[in-house]
């Protein structure tokens, strides 16, 4: 039963969307459009969009939600609404529903994106970073708006310095509304993991298959130097 949009026809699916909290990037109409524009689509297809309950780029995907009759999910670092406001900054006005974790802004990432379907990464900087890792190495499916800026148009190459892979759960595309119909294709087609970590572990992991890979290649070495030996 790993697919929840088979076994549930009513339920609504949840995009989550990262991106730039603050910064030069909110400078840029253009970016911004393109973050109202994404919340846009996925309020268009019916979903629930999730976010970091931040202000900046997650903040305008809410916005555009809200505007064309979407429903919104914040998960705040905040332990109550008060410092989610006093403390974080953060903004309530496009919000339909909060969780608030008490937790902060780094393990608020973690719910954030373990509460959703599928993943949607805006320009940002080291935190939206952060949460592509996180999504990448739980393998959630993910679309990465390309071509506006940011950590968002490095991410293959991030992928390749790592020694990662782009997989088939992901899509890249500088068309919020490409990307939004790209990235629900592949949640239809991934369902969603029954098990904690066994994307990465277990056994057809993405990390299992790394080692095994290494494991393969020690052993063909050590038979070509079993042959070289026996050949002297």
């Amino acid at each position: 039963m790993n697919n929840i949009i088979k076994n549930l026809p009513n339920y609504k699916l949840t995009i989550g969307v990262m991106g730039s909290a603050s910064g030069y990037i909110m400078h840029n109409p253009r970016i911004v459009k393109a973050a109202k524009e994404i919340g846009k689509q996925i309020a268009n297809h019916g979903c629930i969009l999730g976010n970091g309950a931040c202000p900046g780029l997650p903040d305008e995907a809410a916005k555009g939600a809200k505007e064309n009759g979407g429903t919104t999910y914040g998960v705040s670092p905040a332990i109550s609404l008060e410092s989610h406001v006093e403390k974080y900054r953060s903004p309530i006005e496009h919000y339909d529903n909060f969780l608030f974790t008490g937790v902060g802004l780094m393990m608020r990432d973690i719910i954030n994106i373990r509460s959703c379907e599928g993943v949607i990464i805006l320009p940002g900087g080291t935190g939206t970073l952060n949460e592509f890792t996180v999504a990448y190495d739980e393998g959630k499916p993910i679309g990465v708006l390309t071509g506006h800026d940011g950590v968002a148009d490095h991410i293959k190459d991030i992928l390749k310095y790592c020694h990662r892979e782009v997989t088939d759960r992901m899509i890249f595309s500088d068309d919020p509304k490409k990307l939004v119909e790209g990235l629900l294709e592949i949640i239809q087609q991934v369902g969603s993991e029954g098990t904690l970590d066994e994307y990465l572990i277990g056994h057809d992991g993405a990390v299992t298959k790394i080692e095994n890979q290494f494991k393969n290649e020690g052993q063909l070495q050590l038979l070509e130097l079993e042959n070289k030996k026996k050949k002297k």
